[in-house]
């Protein structure tokens, strides 16, 4: 037996609250931009993935119309950091609702180093960073899909095994449902099964 609903069944802010804790694990975008005046953002943003290999083109969803939407609107620029275990702490605090002006790295204490492709700064911390181009959005009635194509990319040598990047040493956080998150556990390792007529 289930418990079913529609999105009228529950109204306002519960449905969402169902779907984060179904559509589990997400990963974290943490964005960083610089607005048109200089200030430098950097927020979380748990709806995110990979929306195009060629060319490399990434998403994530604003909620709103945040800063880092209206940031990368403005310039036309991005950094998608991952988002770290050893700073999740850092990760909260930037989600943290400061008003329009404020810098998040400067008012949490996270680092910036230079990006190589564009204007927004880095997480210095972060074992992996994507600079993106602001490629488009979509309006989406009370949210907007950001699509930014990767311009550059950076992993931390200590990150790479074989020249790849290795989960265990990445070690990306990731949101669950409410106020629940979570770190990568057991990892397995299973091939793509090739079709056999």
């Amino acid at each position: 037996m289930r418990t079913e609903w529609t999105p009228e069944d529950l109204p306002g802010k519960a449905f969402y609250t169902l779907l984060t804790a179904v559509v589990v694990p997400r990963p974290i975008a943490w964005v960083s931009t610089r607005s048109s005046s200089g200030v430098d953002n950097l927020a979380p943003h748990s709806f995110f993935t990979v929306a195009c290999t060629e060319p490399p083109i990434v998403q994530f969803t604003s909620v709103g119309r945040k800063d880092s939407l209206r940031n990368a609107e403005a310039t036309g620029e991005f950094v998608v950091n991952l988002a770290p275990e050893p700073l999740q702490r850092e990760v909260n605090a930037t989600g943290t609702p400061y008003p329009p002006g404020t810098s998040e790295f400067d008012a949490v204490g996270v680092a910036r180093e230079a990006s190589r492709a564009v204007r927004p700064p880095r997480v210095a911390g972060s074992p992996a960073v994507l600079e993106c181009a602001l490629h488009s959005t979509v309006p989406l009635e009370g949210c907007t899909l950001v699509l930014g194509r990767v311009v550059h990319a950076a992993v931390d040598e200590s990150a790479l095994v074989d020249g790849h990047p290795e989960i265990g040493r990445l070690r990306p956080l990731a949101r669950l449902g409410r106020d629940e998150w979570s770190a990568i556990g057991e990892v397995s390792e299973l091939r793509r099964l090739p079709y056999r007529p």
